[in-house]
């Protein structure tokens, strides 16, 4: 039987708990048995893979390579999902760089197959990284099962650090989180952006992003997340703006004091 993650309650008590305990919890979750398969397996026949084609007729290995960047609702999604390896990423016309879901350039560039004469498929380290990207994903996809709050809490803390700590613009950055839908959900809740935001233009959204942001923490700047006691603010935020949507565990004025405490 695989183990099921351990949820101890919602809002902030469950994810003290849960942030507590994760270390282990992923662990014995990354010794299911299925799990075991699907990554030893890609790892033994990933370095066989020279063309796009193979990955997306290789379903198995397919399902871990789409997991990993959590995208593997497109499993389906076979000559979609070729032809955004296959123009890579460097041409400002590849398919994946149109798309408004940053989650699919990040998958191309990984693997390489548009990009090089040589895919990331031969390099050395490449299965170890792409495994322990899934499984990260595939744990966070079981927490959501039971609480929705906490996959994206946990996905926000992993990809929140890698983005603030790259060397790119802090534009490029605001358009990584905002191109990517689950980060793109913390921060909209986190902040109270409405649901209509969405529709505006992209510069605005950006500013209103930033303004908001900034009234929030003191700073527009996505550096600062490069800090864990940044993104811990950030995501307690999310927890308890959640809560107040869903009336979930706490009332008004509960919600309300620790609002002001945090």
């Amino acid at each position: 039987m695989s183990f099921q993650p351990i949820i101890a309650g919602n809002g902030l008590t469950g994810w003290a708990f849960l942030k507590r305990t994760l270390p282990a919890q992923s662990a014995a979750f990354e010794q299911s048995p299925a799990l075991q398969r699907d990554t030893d397996y890609f790892s033994k026949k990933i370095g066989e893979i020279d063309t796009a084609e193979q990955l997306v007729s290789d379903r198995r290995l397919l399902r871990v390579a789409l997991g990993a960047f959590g995208l593997g609702a497109d499993i389906d999604n076979s000559f979609f999902i070729r032809k955004i390896l296959e123009e890579g990423t460097l041409s400002a016309d590849a398919l994946a760089n149109k798309l408004a879901d940053t989650r699919y350039a990040k998958f191309s560039k990984a693997f390489g197959f548009g990009d090089f004469a040589t895919p990331s498929t031969k390099l050395s380290d490449f299965p170890d990284r792409i495994v322990s990207a899934y499984q990260a994903r595939q744990f966070e996809i079981s927490v959501g099962d039971q609480e929705e709050s906490f996959r994206l809490a946990l996905n926000a803390a992993r990809e929140l650090e890698e983005i603030a700590s790259s060397s790119s613009s802090d534009a490029a950055k605001w358009y990584t989180i905002m191109g990517s839908p689950p980060l793109r959900s913390v921060f909209e809740t986190a902040l109270g952006l409405p649901p209509a935001f969405g529709q505006l233009d992209l510069d605005r959204q950006m500013q209103d992003f930033r303004d908001r942001l900034s009234g929030f923490s003191g700073s527009s700047e996505i550096t600062q997340f490069d800090s864990e006691a940044s993104r811990d603010v950030l995501i307690q935020r999310f927890l308890l703006m959640s809560q107040i949507d869903t009336n979930i565990g706490m009332n008004s004025g509960q919600i309300a004091l620790t609002l002001l405490q945090s």
